[in-house]
């Protein structure tokens, strides 16, 4: 994917949703460099990219979009309240 910012459709492999996402970067994960402690959440539908991972035993995940830019229009909220539960 290029630099520039496009909405992309991202696939929570969790919940089975489709989510809308910002996403404004030419970097992904090397799936295959991710250790067995990482769990891979969500999929970019375009390209099959690694959207989202989460350990299974810490409480740590990432994404790989800007959720905080409501692409879809709310889509991305839950995770921020993931975050503040884990806090």
């Amino acid at each position: 994917m290029g630099k520039d910012k496009a909405n992309q459709p991202v696939l929570n492999v969790l919940s089975g949703r489709v989510e809308i996402t910002a996403q404004s970067h030419g970097f992904v994960v090397e799936e295959e460099s991710l250790p067995a402690d990482l769990e891979i959440t969500q999929r970019n539908l375009n390209d099959n990219t690694v959207a989202a991972m989460r350990h299974r035993r810490l409480k740590a995940f990432s994404v790989q979009y800007h959720p905080e830019a409501s692409a879809g229009p709310h889509d991305s909220r839950y995770l921020f309240e993931q975050f503040r539960g884990m806090l």
